[in-house]
């Protein structure tokens, strides 16, 4: 999903320029996808049903 995301925000940027809103909105769902990320590195066991 951040692979694909990352790719969406280039074009995106290239297509509309790096302050559209459409831009902005694209590259602060990247973000929140990358803190998710990071949260699972951080605590494995909680993302696990045990």
């Amino acid at each position: 999903m951040i692979e694909k995301k990352r790719e969406v925000l280039l074009c995106l940027g290239k297509t509309y320029g790096l302050t559209a809103e459409v831009t902005v909105k694209c590259s602060q769902e990247l973000d929140h996808l990358l803190n998710l990320l990071s949260r699972m590195k951080n605590r494995p066991n909680t993302w696990i049903k045990q």
